[in-house]
């Protein structure tokens, strides 16, 4: 039997699951406008913990998103999950993000493209098809008309960026899940526990979230 506490922090949604053996036991999360992470996460780890009946010496692991995301969110959550895996003397697990958001949508063919908003029309994005195996990996790109239109089966869009994003992306294979914008610990427990079994977990002293390199930015043409 396998108790594992998992950490999202890289978006808005502040979120936090109790998972045993893979199953979500209890899911705590807010999604605001600000970041609430700092006075919201201790207060969701303590109470997942205590209303799933569970002590945190039951603990077996603990999960943390990895990235991409928030600077300030994902220090805010790994740095409570170091602290609880050295405190617990139990391995410490990172998973993808953006994989985290892909696995919210249900679907059964086509690709599925989890986006996360950067600035401007840039995004942090990845590719998975409908198994959820990744086909690209996690780049950050500036979002134009001919992004994406290398795939011509169905795709699915899933993020926080449909708003900015559909007046450019709109080829007729391209469907925005507009209901699905976070990533959330909820459907981290699959992934945790999947990588548990495998032992696939990360060093707790030298663990860093995966912050992508900035977008490269052209010269602005001087003025004449």
């Amino acid at each position: 039997m396998s108790f594992i506490l998992n950490i999202e922090t890289a978006t808005k949604n502040c979120s936090v699951s109790i998972a045993k053996n893979g199953e979500t036991i209890l899911c705590k999360e807010i999604a605001e406008e600000g970041y609430s992470h700092a006075e919201k996460l201790h207060v969701f780890i303590e109470e997942v913990i205590a209303e799933s009946g569970i002590s945190v010496q039951d603990l077996n692991a603990v999960a943390v998103s990895q990235g991409p995301g928030s600077y300030t969110g994902l220090r805010i959550g790994v740095s409570a999950a170091k602290g609880l895996c050295y405190a617990l003397n139990i391995p410490l697990i990172a998973v993808d993000t953006l994989q985290t958001l892909a696995s919210k949508a249900a679907v059964s063919e086509g690709k599925i493209i989890p986006m996360l908003d950067a600035r401007r029309m840039e995004v942090y994005s990845e590719v998975f098809n409908a198994n959820l195996e990744v086909e690209r990996a996690i780049e950050a790109e500036i979002i134009t008309e001919d992004s994406f239109s290398e795939y011509t089966e169905k795709i699915y869009f899933v993020g926080d960026c449909a708003e900015k994003c559909k007046s450019v992306l709109t080829k007729d294979n391209f469907v925005f899940l507009e209901d699905i914008k976070f990533p959330s610990a909820n459907e981290m427990s699959k992934i945790s526990y999947d990588k548990y079994q495998k032992s696939d977990t990360v060093d707790v002293a030298y663990f860093e979230p995966y912050y992508l390199k900035d977008f490269m930015m052209t010269t602005p043409s001087k003025k004449q």
